[in-house]
């Protein structure tokens, strides 16, 4: 763990830095594609609105699923060979795989890809797992927020530069862009992230029943895993079919890519907005209050967005649930790097990003079943539903610890 005195604060900073660049390409290179993704399935065949709904789900569920399934063992792996190899793995693949869906001429061929992308993901994930291990405990907050700004700050500027892209060379070009951007997060973070990390063998390796056995608070840690479960499904419900929504919206008039990314992005601008206070915050008072405030606001921000009219209504309460937002999965996060030793963040960090890969399936999932049944409206109200299911178990356990 980086103590300051006893390591080089120009190498920890050059560290962070890079890693606070990649999550910030991976997130950005993320929100380019994905809220456009029902759009450019389209263009591969001819849908029904049930069947494009149906496989622009699948489409973007399939590689959280991959991701649920597979996350433990790479945590195991970070926590016997390191986090950067970890992050160079995802980042490596993910510049391929994307690259590759733009020259995908089927919808099965996307799936497949994005199954894949899922099974190697996880550069953010343990970007964040290398700096909790890297952070003194007074400062986890704060650099549990910066890397939610950068993460923020890329999933705000993808909509918007993927919607500029899509307009100019078309979907298949901002594929390519951004398998070239991950290319370019492999070689920053191959040459410039340093990991002080003494390798754990396989043999002296707690088990998870052991660790978990010996936590104070067993019961707060597993609440932070269907927190961000819920959370994560809640936030993703409305992700694979906003365009669509917008386009609704919007009457099919208008330039509806460039309307959707605008509307995708901003809770962007607002968790940026207030992010790094956020995780000031967190640093003086307990993130668990941080938390439960949080989820509290974002359901007084889904409720209203059953009734809106206009892709700028939509916007501009999405923008009001990006500054509640920013409490949620940065507090889960600094609950877990105080709460967990540091000997088992990468599979504790790997757990967590199981619980948030499985809420990315369930949520579009959810949100593709409830607009098909009913309309895109009603999905609102179905997150509304599960974040105070969520806020309820979190009060409890809170008030119990």
């Amino acid at each position: 763990m980086y103590k300051e005195g006893n390591q080089e604060p120009n190498v920890w900073r050059r560290s962070f830095l890079t890693l606070w660049f990649g999550c910030f390409i991976t997130a950005l290179g993320y929100s380019m594609t994905m809220p456009f993704i029902s759009l450019y399935l389209d263009t591969l065949g001819h849908f029904n609105n049930w069947q494009l709904n149906l496989y622009s789900g699948v489409a973007f569920s399939i590689t959280y699923l991959s991701q649920a399934i597979v996350s433990p063992f790479w945590g195991s792996l970070a926590d016997r060979k390191g986090r950067k190899l970890m992050c160079l793995r995802a980042s490596g693949v993910m510049a391929c795989t994307i690259f590759l869906i733009g020259t995908a001429h089927s919808v099965w061929m996307v799936i497949l890809l994005r199954l894949l992308q899922g099974a190697f993901s996880g550069y953010i994930n343990n970007a964040t797992a290398l700096m909790a291990a890297e952070t003194t405990h007074e400062k986890s907050g704060q650099v549990m927020g910066n890397l939610m700004t950068a993460n923020v700050s890329g999933t705000l500027l993808g909509p918007l530069f993927g919607g500029l892209i899509a307009g100019f060379v078309g979907y298949r070009g901002t594929f390519f862009i951004t398998g070239i951007l991950m290319a370019v997060v492999f070689g920053l973070t191959f040459l410039y992230t340093k990991e002080h990390f003494k390798p754990i063998p396989a043999k002296k390796m707690k088990s998870m029943a052991v660790i978990f056995k010996g936590l104070a608070n067993r019961r707060l840690i597993i609440t932070m895993f269907l927190t961000t479960l819920l959370v994560q499904s809640s936030l993703m419900s409305i992700a694979p079919i906003i365009s669509l929504f917008v386009r609704e919206l919007m009457h099919n008039q208008g330039n509806v890519s460039l309307i959707s990314g605008v509307v995708a992005a901003m809770p962007g601008f607002g968790t940026l907005l207030v992010a790094s206070k956020v995780g000031h915050l967190m640093d003086r008072s307990k993130p668990e209050k941080v938390l439960i405030f949080g989820l509290l606001i974002t359901i007084l921000v889904f409720v209203p967005m059953f009734f809106v009219t206009t892709p700028w209504q939509l916007g501009g309460l999405r923008f009001i649930l990006g500054l509640s937002s920013a409490a949620l999965l940065p507090a889960v996060q600094t609950i877990l790097t105080i709460d967990v030793p540091a000997e088992a963040f990468g599979r504790v960090f790997s757990y967590n990003q199981s619980f948030q890969a499985t809420g990315g399936v369930v949520g579009p999932l959810l949100g593709s079943l409830v607009s098909s049944l009913f309309d895109y409206q009603s999905v609102f109200l179905v997150t509304s539903l599960l974040i105070l299911l969520n806020l309820v178990v979190v009060y409890r356990v809170v008030q119990h610890s």
